[in-house]
């Protein structure tokens, strides 16, 4: 199967004639001739741009998401590539609608006209993995429905079982390969797309984001009907809006361009740091703005975590980068094992500083995110810098909200938006208002510690009355001291502890 689905790639390629990408550089201008020489018989009369969409979506849904991601940056691609990839955002060529119907029988079988009384076999949004469907439920409420591609599953399987053997080829023939842990990345990538495949799991992503955003200013996110949710259907509240790809909408709509922008960055550093929990597919397909500006989350099969240390880590990167402290950003990587222990710090700092200065106090368009990037690889190839798979997501939501920001408004300066909120967040995590927070989390725990502590002082003292062996005198000796010692600042803190919860109680 993998051999087979090997072909079927290099037969694209050459269908729609995407060698033309790399025979476009100079050092294969030798080969043109030859290539055209041999494929006399093709003829590539659609514009490119549209042939490479086309392979995409020919190639499945991996390829689909990754002309996603691509679509985002424009100013990595020329406007002709950009604007056609686009289209992979939710125009992908629709599944029959006998499928569908066979879909629906599958999992309703009382008939799923018993359970909506209108449904649109005509889908209103198409992407790699799923397909979405009006419909109206017989009390009359408005509902999406989306529906699993039939045969989607092993399509992935064959497309990552390459990918693997790829990531493989690449640690061991790639003499830094195993730094950028391609195999863990692939991994990482699988994991999330498989979870992907499970409507019922989108469906609580999606219930979870709503109950984080419940009765938010800034996003909206619909409730999901579970009577009616399976592996293959999910079924939610229809959500009304323009997409956020159409600006000239928007603007005839009255809706403020650059507040919008500056919510985009809020709305996600929210998720990241407040939540640990975030909608990792946000590409302008997924994202609609709503008559009162506020911003609608939709498709929420592929979402992020972060654990308290990577929020903590990520935060003080972060700040530091926006304060241009290159040098606590140095010592953040070296502390998290990201670089060598031996690494000199003053020389990382100085390599940091040479990439970064530059970008600081501009607008989105006038950063090339494409030679920064460049210049970030650089460093990270001299001082060995180890790319961390459980951030790939993280990295891949940032790129799709510079694309949406540079879309919206290229103004927006991203650092001067994003420095506050961090700050206030490390101030919660951190000051006098975390320590509250931290009390009165932990309070439910004392009722059962506080009882124990007489019967754990009184084994201590018991123990260390036992008359000692002589040869173990001087160790129990200090092991006594040492108990004796702990007691005393646990009894202390306690205390302390006891004091603070009961001012906190009496000041909140």
């Amino acid at each position: 199967m993998r051999f087979a689905r090997l072909i079927k790639i290099a037969w694209v390629i050459q269908r729609f004639g995407l060698d033309e990408f790399i025979l476009g550089h100079e050092r294969f201008r030798w080969l043109r001739g030859l290539v055209r020489f041999l494929m006399f018989w093709r003829k590539l009369e659609a514009p490119r741009a549209v042939r490479l969409r086309l392979a995409m979506e020919a190639l499945g849904p991996i390829f689909v998401k990754f002309g996603q991601v691509l679509s985002t940056r424009r100013d990595l691609l020329p406007t002709d590539i950009a604007d056609e990839l686009a289209k992979l955002q939710d125009q992908v060529p629709p599944f029959p609608s006998p499928q569908v119907e066979e879909i629906l029988q599958r999992n309703f079988p009382q008939g799923y006209r018993q359970v909506f009384r209108e449904f649109d076999l005509t889908p209103v949004a198409s992407a790699s993995v799923a397909q979405v469907h009006l419909a109206v439920l017989h009390d009359g409420t408005e509902a999406a429905v989306k529906v699993l591609r039939p045969g989607i599953e092993a399509v992935i399987a064959n497309d990552l079982a390459l990918l693997q053997v790829a990531a493989g080829l690449v640690e061991t023939l790639w003499a830094e390969g195993r730094r950028l842990k391609p195999r863990q990345v692939v991994a990482e990538f699988q994991r999330h797309l498989y979870d992907e495949l499970d409507l019922m799991r989108e469906a609580a992503n999606c219930s979870q984001l709503r109950r984080n955003f419940e009765h938010s200013p800034l996003l909206q996110v619909p409730e999901v009907y579970w009577d009616y949710c399976s592996s293959e259907v999910m079924v939610m509240e229809r959500m009304h809006g323009i997409p956020i790809s159409q600006v000239d909408r928007l603007k005839a709509q009255g809706i403020d361009i650059p507040l919008l922008a500056r919510a985009g960055v809020e709305i996600f550093f929210t998720q990241v740091f407040r939540d640990g929990f975030f909608h990792a597919d946000m590409h302008p397909g997924n994202i609609f703005v709503g008559e009162d500006g506020r911003y609608i989350a939709l498709d929420f099969g592929i979402m992020g975590t972060l654990t308290e240390v990577d929020k903590n880590y990520l935060a003080q990167n972060f700040i530091a980068f926006f304060r241009r402290d290159y040098k606590r950003v140095a010592q953040a990587h070296v502390e998290a094992g990201w670089v060598p222990r031996e690494t000199r710090v003053e020389e990382f700092e100085a390599a940091i500083r040479t990439v970064c200065e530059p970008i600081f106090a501009r607008p989105l368009k006038e950063i090339s995110f494409g030679k920064l990037l460049v210049r970030l690889f650089q460093v990270a190839r001299r001082f060995n810098v180890e790319v961390q798979p459980q951030l790939v997501l993280l990295q891949k939501t940032l790129l799709n909200i510079e694309g949406l920001g540079r879309q919206l408004d290229p103004d927006l300066d991203l650092w001067k938006t994003a420095k506050p909120f961090l700050e206030r967040w490390m101030d919660e995590q951190v000051g006098a208002r975390a320590l509250v927070r931290h009390l009165r989390e932990e309070s439910t725990r004392w009722p059962a510690l506080l009882p124990q502590l007489p019967r754990l002082a009184h084994r201590a003292l018991v123990q260390a009355a036992d008359p000692p062996m002589p040869g173990q005198l001087a160790r129990l000796l200090e092991e006594q001291k040492r108990q004796s010692r702990r007691l005393a600042w646990v009894a202390l803190l306690l205390t302390a502890l006891l004091g603070l919860q009961l001012a906190a109680f009496f000041y909140l």
